[in-house]
C-alpha cells in the first residue's frame, strides 16, 4: 500500500503535463459515445504489424469460417491502439487489439466498446530505448532529455513507471509524441535522446544497435487486450466467440512453430528475420476470454489516471467487460 500511494504522490507531479497531451489527443478531440453502425454480415478488423491478428489474417483460416455463417471480413491496419480504437469509435472498426492503457482513455471518452479476450503478459515486449553509444546510463539519466513515445499508447504507462521507480516524473523530460514509424527515424538521427516502444520496433532497433534502459519487467504486465463495439459484440455474439477461439487455436499453433511464424511476419511487416525472431521470443500466446482479473488491473490503472487528472471521470472497468450468451449460461449453471 505505501508504495501504491508513493507512485500516485509522484505521479501528481505530472499532472499538468499530461493533461497537455491529452487535451491534444485525437481520441479526446473527436466527440465520442455516438452509436457506431453495426455493417451487416461484415466483419471489419483493426490490426496493427504484430500479434496473433496479423498472423489470423496472413493465414487466411478465419474467412471461409465466417463465409459458412454469410459473414465477410474486412482487414484495416492502423499505426497503433490510440488510432485503432479511434476507428472502432467513429465506426470503421468492429473488432481489434490494442495494449492496456488506450481502451481506458476511450472508455472515460465515451467510446462504446467492450473488452472481449486478452493475452498473456509480455512486459519485456516494450521498453525505453538509447543509441549504443549515448551516455544515458540509466532512466535517472533522462533527466532534461527529449523521449519519443506514442501518445496515449501502453509505453505511457511504462515511462510513467519507470520515471517514478528512478525518483523523477514526466515533469522532468521532455516527452515528444509521435507515432513508431517517424519516431524511429527520429531516433537515428539523434533528434530525440530515447524512445518508449514495443515490439516488433524495439526489437527492430536493438538489432540495429539500440540499447535497453528499461523494458517492462516488474512495472507492467503489458497484455494485449482484444476489443469489439458493443453494438456489435451484441448483434452477433456467435460471430465474436468464433474469432477468439480462432486466436486460442492460432496461439497455440505459434508457440509450437516459431520459425513459420518469423516467416509469416517476415512477409507481412518488411521487419528483418533476426529483429522478428528476438520479438517472437518475448511474446506471450494465449489468447483467452477476458476474466474479473484483467478488469482488477485495468481499473487499477484507471484510478490512478483518474486521480491524477488524467482521464475526466471515474470509469467503471466491470461494466464494459464481455460475457458471451455461451459465457453467463455457463456462470448460471
Amino acid at each position: 500500500m505505501a508504495k501504491q500511494t508513493s507512485l500516485r504522490n509522484r505521479l501528481r507531479t505530472s499532472r499538468r503535463a499530461f493533461i497537455g497531451l491529452l487535451a491534444s489527443s485525437a481520441l479526446l478531440l473527436t466527440p465520442l459515445g455516438a452509436s457506431a453502425e453495426v455493417e451487416e454480415d461484415t466483419l471489419r478488423i483493426g490490426y496493427q504489424k504484430y500479434g496473433t491478428l496479423i498472423l489470423l489474417k496472413a493465414r487466411g483460416t478465419l474467412e471461409p469460417q465466417l463465409a459458412e455463417q454469410g459473414f465477410d471480413v474486412k482487414w484495416i491496419e492502423f499505426p497503433a491502439g490510440p488510432q485503432l480504437l479511434e476507428g472502432l469509435n467513429v465506426g470503421s472498426v468492429d473488432f481489434g487489439t490494442t495494449g492496456e492503457t488506450p481502451p481506458i482513455f476511450a472508455q472515460a471518452a465515451g467510446a462504446d466498446l467492450v473488452y472481449v479476450a486478452n493475452e498473456s503478459p509480455a512486459p519485456k515486449g516494450e521498453a525505453i530505448l538509447v543509441k549504443a553509444d549515448s551516455p544515458i546510463q540509466s532512466v535517472a539519466d533522462l533527466k532534461g532529455k527529449r523521449v519519443a513515445l506514442n501518445k496515449g499508447s501502453n509505453v505511457h504507462y511504462l515511462l510513467v513507471r519507470a520515471l517514478e521507480e528512478a525518483n523523477l516524473s514526466i515533469r522532468d523530460i521532455k516527452p515528444v509524441y509521435i507515432k513508431p514509424g517517424d519516431a524511429r527515424t527520429a531516433f537515428d538521427r539523434g533528434d530525440v535522446d530515447a524512445w518508449v516502444i514495443w515490439d516488433p520496433y524495439q526489437a527492430d532497433a536493438e538489432i540495429a544497435g539500440a540499447r535497453s534502459l528499461r523494458d517492462g519487467e516488474g512495472l507492467v504486465d503489458n497484455h494485449q487486450i482484444y476489443l469489439a463495439s458493443r453494438p456489435f459484440a451484441e448483434r452477433y455474439p456467435g460471430i465474436v466467440n468464433e474469432v477468439i477461439d480462432s486466436l486460442a487455436e492460432l496461439d497455440a499453433w505459434a508457440k509450437d512453430h516459431p520459425r513459420e511464424v518469423v516467416d509469416i511476419l517476415h512477409k507481412e511487416t518488411g521487419i528483418s528475420k533476426e529483429s522478428l525472431r528476438l520479438a517472437v521470443d518475448r511474446y506471450a500466446y494465449g489468447a483467452t476470454r477476458i476474466t474479473p482479473r484483467i478488469g482488477a488491473a485495468q481499473q487499477t490503472i484507471a484510478d490512478v489516471f483518474y486521480e491524477l487528472n488524467l482521464i475526466p471521470r471515474e470509469i467503471n472497468i466491470d461494466s464494459v467487460l464481455w460475457q458471451s450468451p455461451a459465457s453467463v449460461a455457463r456462470n448460471a449453471q
